[in-house]
């Protein structure tokens, strides 16, 4: 698998790996798009990010799974939840050789999404989708 990409969209990245690659991210892509219809797709950190109000979850490819970064918030939230994936402080490793949790990914989006939402709010400003 390739190393670290230098892309300057989702869609590159992407791109830049094997099929069966592919569309896994595909797949994560398009359930954090689901659950964050308002977020901003950007690359952050050389890997694809989903910002609204801040970062909310980064993900990224690696040889043998893929790295879900939804931050040491959720990752402590849904721990229960997370206990089959190895996982550190803000970050979790769904491995290739097993179906990717769809299904948590998207729950933890949304969590993500109202946490931004709430810190943006406590700290006085309106909220912006695109930011």
């Amino acid at each position: 698998m390739k190393k670290r990409t230098t892309a300057s969209s989702i869609d590159e990245y992407i791109a830049s790996y094997p099929e069966k690659v592919q569309t896994r991210l595909e797949k994560i892509r398009a359930t954090i798009r689901r659950a964050a219809p308002q977020a901003r797709e950007k690359i952050s950190y050389q890997i694809p990010t989903f910002a609204l109000c801040g970062n909310l979850v980064h993900f990224a490819a690696y040889e043998h799974h893929i790295g879900f970064y939804p931050g040491a918030s959720a990752v402590k939230h849904f721990k229960n939840e997370l206990t089959p994936y190895a996982s550190a402080k803000g970050s979790v490793q769904l491995p290739l050789d097993r179906p990717v949790p769809l299904g948590l990914i998207a729950k933890i989006v949304r969590f993500r999404v109202r946490e931004n939402l709430a810190k943006y709010a406590t700290a006085g400003r309106r909220a912006k989708p695109s930011t």
